[in-house]
């Protein structure tokens, strides 16, 4: 099982504290939702987590089955998808499936063919990423994060860029994925983490 902890975590850009002095666990088998106002710093601590951003404070802590994992590999036990993350425009569809592979397999033997039906992109296979519309990417990010074999699953904003029919697609498919998984939610639409039952609101730790 996969265990998260930070201790007194805190990130700072020049003088000017994001947030600070915060202490949590997060479990493996739970949904947790990050929640505070725009320009709360959400995003920054869900990027200190992942390990995108380093601490100004405090320390974060990875285990599987209670064995520390150093941060050197910490990115082999989980995905993370957000709308400013780019994806490589010069590959094809089926070039990016296969390239993310390479690094994060499809959970459950997954055929690609067959991930690319659940996408409903079967008629872009083909075309290059650079050709896709904002909500096509970020269908295929929130796809790769859903599916890829990983013990945790962190997404910012998940539901940015996509119409209607790609936010019901995104509420389906992240309830057919949480089994089992250490989930993080950086949010501050219901509807995208309305099945969360863990909230930590960053305004708290200012």
């Amino acid at each position: 099982m996969m265990q998260l902890k930070i201790e007194n975590l805190g990130k700072k850009f020049q003088y000017e504290w994001i947030f600070r002095d915060l202490t949590y666990q997060f479990e493996q088998g739970q949904a947790y939702a990050i929640l505070g106002t725009n320009g709360s710093g959400k995003s920054t601590l869900l990027q200190v987590i992942a390990g995108i951003l380093s601490p100004s404070q405090g320390s974060i802590s990875y285990q599987a089955d209670n064995q520390r994992i150093s941060s050197e590999s910490w990115f082999r036990y989980m995905v993370f998808a957000s709308p400013y993350l780019e994806l490589i425009e010069e590959f094809t569809l089926l070039e990016s499936i296969n390239f993310h592979q390479q690094f994060k397999k499809l959970k459950n033997g997954l055929k690609v063919k067959d991930f690319i039906q659940i996408l409903g992109l079967e008629k872009s296979k083909n075309k290059p990423i650079k050709y896709f519309s904002s909500g096509m990417k970020q269908r295929l990010k929130l796809g790769l994060a859903f599916y890829s074999q990983t013990p945790i699953l962190m997404l910012d904003e998940p539901t940015s860029n996509l119409d209607a029919q790609g936010i019901e697609w995104y509420k389906h498919e992240v309830l057919q994925n949480l089994n089992n998984r250490l989930t993080i939610i950086c949010s501050n639409q219901p509807y995208e983490y309305n099945f969360c039952t863990n909230l930590l609101n960053i305004n708290e730790f200012k």
